[in-house]
């Protein structure tokens, strides 16, 4: 049995989404911005993909292979935050709108709750030397 098209027309749409998405497009490479400041985009990738052939009945003997088909893909990137190192300290920076829900808040909140109470540590370490 005979290699059908559409296999073919599929697998070329595949490679070339995979070409266009990779770990690099969702962390992106680390920029430096000025010294001791490393800024790393974080990016939501989405995409959609549609593939569609049909065996058209051919009219004329001479068209008995005859075949219609098409592919089609999009993706959309959306830079969602940027991870911020400066002088050995990680932050993100969020390109989002602010949380709606009190939930969404307390889980922003955290990476500044563990800054702060290590703060609180390595003073109370300082001070009991």
């Amino acid at each position: 049995m005979d290699k059908h098209p559409i296999g073919d027309l599929m697998a070329t749409t595949m490679q070339k989404i995979r070409e266009m998405v990779d770990v690099n497009t969702i962390i992106g490479q680390p920029v430096q911005a000025g010294e001791g400041l490393t800024l790393i985009p974080i990016s939501r990738v989405s995409f959609g993909f549609a593939s569609g052939g049909s065996d058209i009945p051919a009219k004329q003997p001479a068209q008995q292979n005859a075949f219609g088909g098409g592919s089609g893909a999009g993706v959309k990137i959306v830079p969602v935050a940027f991870v911020v190192v400066k002088d050995g300290d990680v932050k993100i920076l969020n390109m989002s709108a602010p949380a709606v829900t009190t939930v969404d808040r307390i889980v922003e909140s955290i990476p500044e709750l563990i800054d702060k109470v290590s703060e609180l540590f390595r003073k109370d370490d300082k001070e009991t030397k």
